[in-house]
C-alpha cells in the first residue's frame, strides 16, 4: 500500500515546491489570510452594535458562525489559481512531458495534485479562522458551541475539496491558463451561490439540515474527484494545442446520437429510444426503490410529529385550526373548477427542467433531491388526511390515481435519466472526450425527454384539468 501512495507523495512534492517558489501566488494568500479576519471582526463589532440597539439577539448569536463560513471560503478562491493551472500551466511552461511519461498510474498524479491543491487553501483558511476567533474572544462575542464549529470547519473542508476538484477537472480539459482561470467562475459563482444556502440554514439554527448539506457537498466534491480521473487521459493532454468551438461537429454528434439512423417516428422509437431507455433502466429501478423509501419516511414522519404536536397543542390552538381548516375552498365545487390544462402542463414540465438543470449542475444530487422532494408530499399529504380523520384512499384515488399514471412514470424516468446522467459521467469511457460523452448524453436524455416524459405530462394534464376533479368532488360530496 505504502509503495502505491508514495508516488502521490513525490508528485505532491514536487507541486508544493514549485507553488512555494511562487510569491504571485504566497503574497496575495498571505495577505488575505492574515488581514481577512481583521475586517470581519470589525464587520461583527460594528454588527453586533447595531443589532444590540435593536436586542436582535437571535441575529447576533449567529454572527460569529456566519463570519467562520465567509472568512474560510475567501483563501480558498486565491488558491484556486494554483489548481486551475495544474496540468495546462505545466503544459504551457513545458514540464508536463516529464511528468506524463513518469511511471505513475493516472490516479498517482491526479491525486498528487489535488493533495497540494487541498492543502493550501485549507492551512490558510484554518490560520484566518484561528485568527478570527481569537479576534472575536478578545471582543467578548459569543463564539460558536463545539457542534456548530464542527459543522462550520467541515463545511470549509468540503468547499476546499469541491472548488479544488472542480479545477482540476478544468486543468484537465482546458489547452492554455487563459481558458482555465476564465472558467473559473463556473466554479466560485455556483458555491458562493451554495454559500447563501449555508448561510441561510446557519441563522435559522437547523444543524440536522445543515449536516445533509454537508453530506451533500462531500458527495459532489467525491463525485468531481471521480470525473477527473474517469476522463483523465496523457495522449488528451499533450495532443491537444487549442480548443475550438465547433457547432457544426457539436450539431452532428447530437444528431448522430439522437436519431440513430432511423428513417421514421415508428423507427426512431424501436432503435433510438429504445437504446436510452434501456441504458437509463437501473436508474429507473432505483428510482422506484427512492419513491418507496421517500413517500414512506414522510408518512411515518408526518404521522409521528404532528400527531404529537396536536397531542400537546392547547385548546385555543385547535379551535384555530379548526378555523384555518374552515377558510380553505370549499372541495366540493371542484367539478365545477375547470384547471388550465396548458398551465398544468407548462409546470409540470418546468419542473422537469429544474431536476434536469440541477442534476446536471450537481453530477444528478440536487436532480434527485428534488425528485424526492416531490414523491414525499404524497406520503406527507396521506398521513395529514389519516390524522385529520378524513379517509385518505379514496381520495386518493380519485385525486391522484387518474392522472397520476401518467405524470408520475413520468416524473419517475425524466429524474432516472439524470441520475443515468450523473452515472455515466462518473464512468470512465475510453476513446471519447468528455464533451463528446456529454452530447451523447444530452441526446439520451432528449430522446426520453421527447419520447416519453413530454407525452406522458400533455396527458396528465388534460386529465388532470378535466376528469380528476369530476372525480375528486364526487368521493367528498359522499
Amino acid at each position: 500500500m505504502f509503495n502505491k501512495l508514495r508516488p502521490v507523495w513525490l508528485v505532491a512534492r514536487r507541486e508544493l515546491r514549485d507553488q512555494l517558489r511562487d510569491w504571485r501566488v504566497l503574497m496575495p494568500m498571505l495577505i488575505l489570510t492574515l488581514c481577512f479576519p481583521y475586517l470581519m471582526n470589525e464587520f461583527a463589532r460594528q454588527t453586533a452594535d447595531f443589532l444590540n440597539s435593536f436586542d436582535a439577539n437571535l441575529v447576533l448569536d449567529r454572527l460569529v458562525p456566519f463570519s467562520i463560513l465567509i472568512i474560510g471560503f475567501f483563501p480558498i478562491t486565491i488558491s484556486l489559481v494554483v489548481a486551475l493551472e495544474s496540468f495546462v500551466g505545466e503544459k504551457e511552461r513545458g514540464t508536463i512531458e516529464p511528468l506524463l511519461t513518469a511511471p505513475f498510474d493516472d490516479w498517482q498524479l491526479y491525486f498528487g495534485k489535488l493533495l497540494v491543491g487541498v492543502i493550501t487553501p485549507l492551512l490558510a483558511s484554518y490560520t484566518s479562522i484561528g485568527l478570527y476567533l481569537l479576534l472575536a474572544s478578545q471582543q467578548g462575542l459569543e463564539l460558536p458551541k463545539a457542534s456548530v464549529m464542527l459543522q462550520l470547519m467541515l463545511l470549509t473542508t468540503a468547499h476546499a475539496f469541491l472548488m479544488v476538484s472542480a479545477a482540476i477537472v478544468i486543468s484537465v480539459q482546458s489547452t492554455s491558463v487563459k481558458a482555465a482561470n476564465l472558467l473559473a467562475s463556473f466554479i466560485v459563482i455556483p458555491v458562493a451561490l451554495l454559500m447563501q444556502g449555508e448561510a441561510v440554514l446557519l441563522f435559522w439554527g437547523n444543524e440536522s439540515v445543515l449536516w445533509l448539506a454537508i453530506l451533500g457537498v462531500v458527495i459532489i466534491a467525491l463525485l468531481l474527484i471521480r470525473v477527473g480521473i474517469a476522463h483523465f487521459e496523457r495522449e488528451y493532454l499533450l495532443g491537444r494545442e487549442i480548443d475550438t468551438l465547433n457547432f457544426k461537429w457539436m450539431v452532428k454528434t447530437f444528431w448522430a446520437s439522437f436519431s440513430e439512423g432511423a428513417a421514421n417516428v415508428a423507427q426512431w422509437y424501436g432503435k433510438a429510444f429504445a437504446s436510452s431507455f434501456r441504458r437509463a433502466m437501473p436508474a429507473m429501478l432505483l428510482m422506484v426503490l427512492l419513491a418507496v423509501a421517500a413517500a414512506w419516511f414522510s408518512y411515518d414522519w408526518v404521522v409521528i410529529n404532528i400527531a404529537g404536536t396536536l397531542s400537546a397543542a392547547s385548546a385555543e390552538d385547535l379551535v384555530e385550526l379548526e378555523e384555518s381548516i374552515g377558510g380553505l375552498p370549499d372541495l366540493s365545487s371542484l367539478g365545477e373548477q375547470r384547471m388550465d390544462a396548458p398551465f398544468l402542463f407548462l409546470n409540470n414540465t418546468r419542473v422537469m427542467a429544474i431536476i434536469f438543470l440541477a442534476g446536471l449542475a450537481s453530477f444528478s444530487v440536487l436532480g434527485v433531491l428534488i425528485y424526492i422532494i416531490n414523491v414525499s408530499l404524497i406520503g406527507g399529504v396521506y398521513g395529514v388526511l389519516e390524522l385529520l380523520g378524513v379517509a385518505p384512499l379514496p381520495i386518493f384515488l380519485a385525486g391522484v390515481l387518474p392522472h397520476g399514471i401518467f405524470e408520475l412514470p413520468a416524473l419517475l424516468v425524466g429524474s432516472a435519466v439524470v441520475l443515468y446522467i450523473g452515472a455515466a459521467l462518473v464512468t470512465p469511457q475510453t476513446g471519447k472526450s468528455m464533451s463528446e460523452v456529454l452530447i451523447e448524453l444530452m441526446a439520451d436524455w432528449a430522446k426520453i425527454f421527447i419520447g416519453l416524459v413530454v407525452p406522458f405530462l400533455a396527458l396528465a394534464a388534460v386529465i388532470e384539468a378535466y376528469i380528476t376533479p369530476i372525480f375528486l368532488a364526487g368521493v367528498i360530496a359522499r
